[in-house]
């Protein structure tokens, strides 16, 4: 049952990454990576069930819920500098589009 959940939600980190590569706005973009850091924070917990209840490899186990809190990381990190990202240029946007200079 564990094994069968933790490869459900760790396929579907792959699936989902992959839809946001291609989303078609930033809003699209930022709701798959929030569904891709539900699925790897899901993930973490079967590995963390798994490895409390002695299920598998512990060494395994324990290499594989520090990948998994990287890719929670690293996705976190990701959704945040999108966000940065359009605010600062959306700032930039509307500053020169009020200025009487014309940028080339």
């Amino acid at each position: 049952m564990i094994e069968r959940q933790l490869l459900r939600s760790a396929t579907s980190v792959g699936a989902n990454y992959r839809e946001a590569r291609r989303a078609q706005s930033l809003r699209a973009f930022l709701a798959k990576l929030s569904i891709v850091e539900g699925e790897a924070d899901e993930s973490l917990y079967w590995l963390e069930l798994a490895e409390e209840i002695g299920i598998g490899d512990r060494r395994t186990l324990i290499r594989l819920t520090d990948e998994a809190n990287q890719l929670v990381a690293i996705i976190v990190a990701s959704k945040k500098t999108a966000r940065r990202s359009t605010r600062s240029k959306l700032f930039v946007s509307f500053v020169v589009r009020r200025s009487s200079f014309v940028v080339p």
